[in-house]
C-alpha cells in the first residue's frame, strides 16, 4: 500500500512550494512518522532554492513499523536530525563516528522527497530518539540540531566541569550553548555584539558577558579553555586569540562558504587546537537528549504555522534575525 503526505519545499526562486510524496509500503526497518513538530535551522535556508523537500529537526509520531522494527512501537514519540543512514560497516561507523561515513546520507544529499517541513516522514529506526515525557515535542524540535550540534561541540573536546567555556553569539546554537555548558559545570563567558542580551546570558547560565562592538582589546577575568563559535560569520581572531588559555580549543560552528584565515604564530606558540565539529552521531544524540531531559534544558522558541507562508514568514525572519532564538513550525490546528 503506497504511503502519501504533505511536503514542503524549496524552488529555483525561493518560494516555498506545497506538494505531496509517496513511499511505497514499509519495509524491514522503516518507521512512519507522523510530524508533530518541526524546528526551522539556518541551514534550511541554504536549500531554499533547491527542489527538495525541506526540514531536518522532526518530531512527531510513531504512525506504523516495519517488518524487522525492533525497539519502536505505534506512538512512541520520537525525533530525528541531520543524519538518516550510514553503512554501518566502515571505520567510522564500527567506532561510532557514523556522521563521518564515506556513505553517509545527510540533510541536502540524500532523501531529497522528504524532510520535517512535512506531515509525515519514514525513516530508518536506527535515526530515530525517542523523546522524554519532559520534553514537549516543540521544545524537543531545535534539539535534533541545533541541541545536537552545540552538545557534540562540547563532547569532541571533553569539556570539563573545570573548564571556562567562551561562547561568541548569542543566537538559535548560542543559547543552546550557554545551557549546555552551564549544566556541565562549566564557567560560561559569552561574547555578544553589544550589551542588550546579557541579562538573559546571566540567566542561561552565563558567568560572565562582554559586548564586543566597538572593541579592540577584550579584557576577561581568566584565559578561555574553550571558544565555541555559534555567529554566521567569522569572528576577528585577533581579539579572541589573546583571551585563550594555552592548550585551548576553538571549535568553529558557523557556516561560512570562505577560507578559514586566523593568525599563524599565536596557534604554534600557545599549541593552539582548531576542531572541526558537524551534527551529533547517535550514541552522543542520545546523551544530549537525555542531559537535556535531567537537565531542564529548553530552546526558547517562536511559533509559526506549518503552511507554505509560516514557513515563508518564519524564514525571513531568520534571515532579517528577529527569531527569539529558534523557529518551531506546528501542523495546522497544533
Amino acid at each position: 500500500m503506497t504511503i502519501e503526505f504533505t511536503v514542503f519545499k524549496g524552488s529555483e526562486d525561493g518560494t516555498i512550494k506545497q506538494s505531496k510524496t509517496s513511499k511505497p509500503d514499509l519495509k524491514d526497518n522503516d518507521v512512519l512518522v507522523h510530524v508533530t513538530a518541526s524546528g526551522l535551522c539556518g541551514t534550511d535556508e541554504h536549500y531554499r532554492n533547491t527542489d527538495m523537500v525541506l526540514g531536518h529537526e522532526g518530531v512527531g509520531r510513531v504512525k506504523a513499523v516495519g517488518p524487522t522494527v525492533q525497539d519502536l512501537k505505534v506512538g512512541d514519540r520520537v525525533g530525528w536530525g541531520y543524519e538518516h543512514s550510514s553503512c554501518g560497516r566502515c571505520q567510522q561507523c564500527l567506532r561510532g563516528s557514523e556522521t563521518y561515513c564515506p556513505s553517509r546520507a545527510m540533510y541536502g544529499e540524500a532523501d531529497f522527497d522528504q524532510g520535517s517541513f512535512a506531515s509525515a516522514a519514514v525513516w530508518k529506526e536506527d535515526f530515530l530518539f525517542k523523546i522524554p515525557d519532559s520534553l514537549s515535542d516543540e521544545a524537543a524540535a531545535p534539539l535534533m540540531c541545533g541541541g545536537a550540534t552545540v552538545f557534540n561541540a562540547l563532547r569532541v573536546h571533553d569539556t570539563q566541569p573545570t573548564d571556562r567555556v567562551g561562547i561568541i553569539g548569542m543566537g538559535g546554537l548560542g543559547h543552546l550553548a550557554i545551557q549546555f555548558a552551564a549544566k556541565m559545570g562549566c564557567d560560561v563567558v559569552v561574547f555578544s555584539g553589544t550589551d542588550s542580551k546579557r541579562e538573559e546570558a546571566l540567566q542561561l547560565g552565563a558567568k560572565e558577558f562582554y559586548a564586543t562592538k566597538g572593541v579592540k582589546e577584550l579584557k576577561i577575568r581568566q584565559p578561555l579553555d574553550q571558544l565555541l563559535v555559534t555567529t554566521s560569520a567569522q569572528p576577528d581572531w585577533n581579539q579572541y586569540l589573546p583571551v585563550l588559555a594555552p592548550g585551548a580549543c576553538i571549535v568553529p560552528l558557523s557556516i561560512s562558504a570562505g577560507d578559514l584565515s586566523i593568525p599563524y604564530m599565536p596557534i604554534l606558540l600557545n599549541g593552539l587546537r582548531i576542531q572541526g565539529s558537524i551534527v551529533a552521531p547517535r550514541y552522543t544524540h542520545r546523551q544530549m537528549i537525555a542531559f537535556a531531559a535531567l537537565h531542564g534544558i529548553h530552546p526558547i522558541i517562536e511559533k509559526f504555522p506549518m503552511t507554505a507562508d509560516g514557513i515563508t514568514k518564519a524564514m525571513h525572519e531568520l534571515d532579517e534575525g528577529h527569531v527569539r532564538y529558534r523557529a518551531v513550525l506546528l501542523p495546522q490546528g497544533a
